[in-house]
């Protein structure tokens, strides 16, 4: 079983407290969300949690070895990441670029291997770009371009996956198409997504932290946190839930 634990995690951006103190698990089969305001620092923890910026205190852990120990070799082995902006400065094909979430796997100088290739191949299968192996990664939309760097990370292959926005740039259709095709593998991957979309978290995670942006943290299973007091003061509006049968939405009042 593989999991991420914070202890006692403090994390400050300048002057404004990002978390306090804050202590959580993620387990294999577990979907986590991250909900906030802007600029509250969702992305912040998460490139923290990725071992990418040091905390003010507290430890990281992946399968009970401290971030602090591993290599990023290690880690990208064992965790990846998704960043909420894709920056391209260099022409190369879609399958090139699919293929980067091999590099953590490859020995030094090793080149890609026809497993490898296939890996990458069976990622822009899943989801929905079969026949872009040989687009220049510069022609494609927003929308095509994250669902690309969506296959990378499926091709590292890790237990563990952070996932910064990954629905940016997709239109309805694409957003349930990507968030059930991450979560449907749930028994043997943990993931965390940050979030804007309080019915997406609801739909397809188990469990939400939210920030609230002075320190404040509060987290648990959906069912618990997820609710209109909670989500009222998270976003500093009304927030009202709608349920149907066993279904919840949670819209602005």
């Amino acid at each position: 079983m593989s999991h991420i634990e914070c202890s006692e995690l403090t994390i400050s951006i300048s002057e404004i407290r990002v978390c306090n103190n804050l202590s959580f698990s993620i387990n294999s089969s577990e979907s986590w969300a991250i909900l906030g305001m802007n600029g509250c620092g969702k992305t912040t923890l998460l490139h923290t949690l990725a071992g990418l910026l040091p905390a003010q205190s507290g430890d990281i852990s992946i399968n009970t070895a401290s971030l602090n120990n591993l290599s990023r070799r290690d880690i990208a082995q064992q965790l990846g990441l998704l960043m909420q902006h894709q920056e391209d400065h260099f022409p190369g094909t879609v399958l090139e670029t699919v293929l980067i979430g091999r590099h953590p796997h490859l020995k030094s100088w090793q080149w890609e291997s026809d497993n490898d290739r296939q890996i990458a191949h069976d990622a822009l299968a899943l989801v929905g770009l079969n026949d872009f192996d040989e687009r220049s990664i510069l022609t494609l939309s927003g929308g095509e371009r994250q669902r690309v760097a969506l296959a990378t990370l499926l091709a590292q292959q890790t237990k563990i996956r952070l996932l910064d926005e990954p629905v940016n740039h997709l239109d309805i259709h694409h957003q349930h198409e990507v968030m059930s095709l991450l979560t449907s593998d749930n028994d043997n991957i943990a993931n965390v997504f940050v979030l804007h979309d309080i019915n997406l978290a609801i739909r397809y995670c188990t469990h939400a932290l939210l920030m609230f942006g002075n320190g404040k943290t509060k987290q648990g299973s959906c069912v618990e946190v997820l609710t209109e007091d909670n989500l009222t003061e998270l976003y500093q509006h009304p927030i009202k839930e709608i349920s149907r049968q066993d279904q919840r939405w949670f819209i602005a009042n």
